[in-house]
C-alpha cells in the first residue's frame, strides 16, 4: 500500500459544502452592497446634478427612476441569462456595464444621457449582480435556511447605504459629482479581473444535499412561466412587491434632499441616512428569526407597521427637526425598508422551485421594478407640483398599505 495515498487523497478532497456555501454567501453579498450601494448614491447626486444644470426635481429623480424601472423590467431576462449561461456571465456582464455606464455619465451633457447612462445601464448592470442571479445562486446552497441567506443579502442595501452615501457626498465636496462618477466607473472595471477567475463552476454546482432533496412544500412540480402567472399566488407575490416599492422609493429618492430641507446641513443628511444600513440589518435578521418564532404573515405584517411609524417620524420632522425624531425615523423606517424582501423571495422560490425559477422569479420581480421607478418618479412630480412634503408621504402611507393586503387575503400568504 502506498503510504501517500492518504495524503493525496486529502489533498484532492473536495471542499466542505459548509465552507462554499459561506463564500458564495460573502461573494453575493459583496456584489449587492456594490450594485444598490452605486444605485442609491444618486440620492446624493441629486442635489448637485440639478443645481448644475437647473433642472426640476422630477427631471433629475427621473434618472433615478429609469435605474429601478430597467433592473425591474430586465429581471426575467437576467434569471433566464442566469438559468442558460450560469452566473460567471451574468455577474462579469453586470460589473462591466456598471462601469461603463458610470464612466460615461461622467461625462453627460444633457438629460436624456444621464439617463440613458445612469439610469438604464445603471439599473441593468444592479440587475445582473443583483436580487435574481442571487436568490437563485443561494437557494442551491442553504435550501430551507435560505430566508436567513436572503435576509444578509438584502442587508447589503443598507451596507451600500452606510458606506457609498457618506462616501459619495465627501467625494463631490472634494472632487466634484463628474469625477466621482468617474471613480466609480474604474472600481467597477478593475473588480471584473478577480471575479472572473472564480471558481465559478463549483460555486454553480449547489450543495448536493439540498440539489437532490425534493421540494414537498411547493404548490406544483415543473413550473412554467406561462402557468406560474394563471396562479394567484404570482399575483400576490408581483402586487406586494409592486406597492412596497412604490411606498418606499417614493421617500427613499428625496430622503437626503428632505432632511436638507428640514434644515440638516448636506453631509450630516447623508451620514444620517447611510446609518440606515446598520439598523437594516438588524431589521433584516430580526424579521427573518421573527419569521421562525411567530410565522411569515405575522413577520410581515409587523414589519409593515414599523415601516408605517417611520413614516409618520418623518412627517413630523419637517416641522421638529431635532436628533430624536431622525433617529427614531431612521431606526424605524430604515430597519424594515426591505425586510420584507427575503421572506417574500423564499416564498416565491418555495413555491415555483424548478427548471425556470429563475425566470419566474425574475419576472415577479418585475413588480419591484416597476413599483421602485413609479415611486421615486412619482414623488418628485408631486413635490415639483405641491412644493410641499406632506403630499408625498401620505402618497407612500396609502401604497404601505396597499402592500401588506395581499398577506390578509390571499390564501396561500396567509398559511
Amino acid at each position: 500500500m502506498d503510504k501517500n495515498t492518504p495524503r493525496e487523497e486529502s489533498a484532492t478532497k473536495p471542499p466542505k459544502p459548509a465552507r462554499v456555501a459561506l463564500n458564495v454567501l460573502a461573494l453575493c453579498f459583496a456584489l449587492s452592497v456594490l450594485g444598490r450601494g452605486l444605485g442609491e448614491s444618486f440620492t446624493v447626486f441629486l442635489k448637485p446634478i440639478s443645481e448644475d444644470f437647473g433642472w426640476d426635481r422630477a427631471q433629475v429623480v427621473s434618472v433615478y427612476s429609469l435605474t429601478w424601472l430597467a433592473g425591474g423590467l430586465t429581471a426575467p431576462l437576467v434569471g433566464r441569462l442566469f438559468d442558460r449561461s450560469g452566473p460567471r456571465i451574468v455577474y462579469s456582464l453586470g460589473l462591466l456595464l456598471l462601469g461603463g455606464a458610470f464612466l460615461v455619465g461622467a461625462h453627460a451633457q444633457h438629460l436624456w444621457q444621464f439617463q440613458l447612462s445612469v439610469g438604464l445601464c445603471v439599473g441593468l448592470g444592479i440587475a445582473l449582480i443583483g436580487t435574481v442571479p442571487n436568490s437563485i445562486l443561494l437557494g442551491r446552497w442553504f435550501g430551507p435556511r435560505l430566508p436567513t441567506a436572503m435576509a444578509i443579502i438584502y442587508s447589503a442595501t443598507g451596507a451600500g447605504i452606510l458606506v457609498l452615501l457618506p462616501a459619495s457626498q465627501v467625494l463631490i465636496d472634494r472632487i466634484g459629482w463628474r469625477d466621482t462618477y468617474q471613480l466609480f466607473g474604474a472600481v467597477a472595471l478593475c473588480l471584473l479581473l478577480p471575479l472572473v477567475v472564480l471558481p465559478w463552476r463549483l460555486f454553480a454546482t449547489g450543495s448536493p444535499q439540498i440539489v437532490r432533496k425534493a421540494d414537498t412544500g411547493s404548490i406544483e412540480t415543473d413550473w412554467t412561466l406561462a402557468r406560474a402567472m394563471r396562479h394567484h399566488a404570482f399575483w400576490a407575490l408581483f402586487s406586494t412587491f409592486f406597492f412596497t416599492a412604490v411606498a418606499m422609493y417614493a421617500i427613499t429618492a428625496q430622503i437626503v434632499a428632505y432632511l436638507i430641507d428640514a434644515g440638516f446641513p448636506p453631509l450630516q443628511a447623508a451620514t444620517a441616512w447611510g446609518f440606515s444600513g446598520v439598523v437594516l440589518l438588524f431589521g433584516m435578521l430580526g424579521i427573518s428569526t421573527l419569521d421562525g418564532i411567530i410565522g411569515r404573515r405575522p413577520s410581515v405584517l409587523f414589519s409593515y407597521g414599523v415601516s408605517i411609524v417611520g413614516i409618520i417620524l418623518l412627517w413630523l420632522l419637517q416641522w421638529y427637526p431635532n436628533y430624536w425624531l431622525l433617529t427614531g425615523f431612521v431606526v424605524c423606517f430604515g430597519s424594515m425598508i426591505g425586510s420584507r424582501g427575503p421572506l417574500i423571495t423564499a416564498t416565491a422560490l418555495n413555491i415555483f422551485r424548478g427548471k425556470r425559477v429563475g425566470t419566474i422569479y425574475g419576472t415577479i420581480s418585475i413588480g419591484s421594478g416597476l413599483g421602485s421607478a413609479l415611486g421615486s418618479w412619482s414623488g418628485g412630480l408631486i413635490h415639483d407640483l405641491t412644493h410641499s412634503y406632506n403630499p408625498l408621504i401620505a402618497f407612500a402611507l396609502v401604497n404601505v398599505v396597499l402592500g401588506l393586503i395581499p398577506f390578509l387575503v390571499v390564501p396561500v400568504l396567509r398559511r
